[in-house]
């Protein structure tokens, strides 16, 4: 029979940390070529998006997708994995604690690459489950952080996300634009994060606007980072409004654009000096699902 994995279950057993080795595991075997990651297929509904998310991850013995609804009323996810070795449904988990933890444990990876040393401050933009989840990860990951900033459109929810995490509120977007970590997870459709706020060295981690007419970032992101990496540029083609307006518009080159993996993997240098500014897209991969979920599926079995 296979296994059933709840909610519950994956919030008790799918710590930071435990999401955080998982992924990075994950981006070593993307990087050694044992794992198909083809890009989200997305279909509509009445107002919404059903989308499917297919992997094989030939060394972990998984095939195995995560497969979602957006809709007005919420967003349920699955990850269902199938045993390559046994030819066997192995296991269904409920998602949605377990995507947010994936993703931003995937930010806490790029963190620990890409930031400078000593990064100190994170400035956060939205305040809903997702920056949250970033907010945890990541003071897990970059233990020198002292500060994070949240910058909110919404007073009321920014306040009580600031009280729930222990964090500061930013008047104006530009203050949490200026820290050395800046993490964008919104729904915006149009730039949060200007290029002209961020501080010489910074790390920029995109999250949101994972669709073509969506932006979290304008272009002088783009011109001012020296280094732009996401986790998939077949994906990102596909989807990153960020990556590509700024492609269509000359910003930037396709060939610009390096994959998180060949970092991890010790391949590419993300800096030449401190002073750089660094951006990680992240699209989300169905192999970091897959990771995540083999760990849970371990440890209740």
């Amino acid at each position: 029979m296979p296994v059933y994995v709840s909610e519950a279950q994956v919030a008790e057993l799918l710590g930071p940390a435990d999401a955080r080795t998982a992924v990075h595991a994950s981006f070593e075997r993307l990087a050694r070529g044992v794992v198909d990651n083809p890009p989200r297929v997305r279909a509509e509904l009445p107002d919404g998006v059903f989308a499917v998310m297919p992997c094989v991850d030939r060394e972990l013995g998984y095939a195995g997708l995560k497969t979602y609804a957006w809709l007005p009323g919420g967003t349920p996810f699955i990850v269902v994995l199938f045993s390559i070795e046994r030819a066997e449904l192995a296991a269904i988990i409920e998602a949605n604690v377990l995507s947010e933890r994936r993703t931003a444990a995937a930010s806490a990876v790029a963190a620990q690459l890409l930031a400078r040393e000593g990064a100190a401050t994170l400035g956060v933009f939205g305040c809903g489950r997702q920056a949250a989840a970033h907010v945890i990860a990541l003071r897990e990951a970059l233990p020198r952080l002292e500060r994070v900033l949240v910058s909110c459109p919404n007073e009321r929810r920014r306040a009580a996300f600031c009280d729930r995490h222990g964090c500061e509120a930013a008047e104006q977007g530009r203050e949490a634009g200026e820290c050395d970590v800046v993490v964008t997870a919104t729904t915006s459709k149009d730039p949060v994060l200007r290029g002209e706020w961020l501080r010489e060295g910074a790390l920029v981690i995109g999250v949101g606007a994972n669709d073509p007419g969506s932006r979290e970032l304008d272009n002088v992101v783009l011109e001012r980072a020296s280094f732009v990496c996401t986790d998939s540029r077949s994906q990102a083609r596909e989807e990153a409004g960020d990556l590509i307006e700024p492609v269509e518009s000359g910003v930037l080159d396709w060939l610009e654009v390096h994959e998180l993996q060949n970092v991890v993997a010790g391949e590419l240098n993300p800096r030449t000096g401190d002073d750089d500014i660094v951006l990680f897209k992240s699209n989300g991969l169905a192999a970091w699902d897959l990771a995540a979920a083999a760990h849970v599926v371990a440890a209740v079995t």
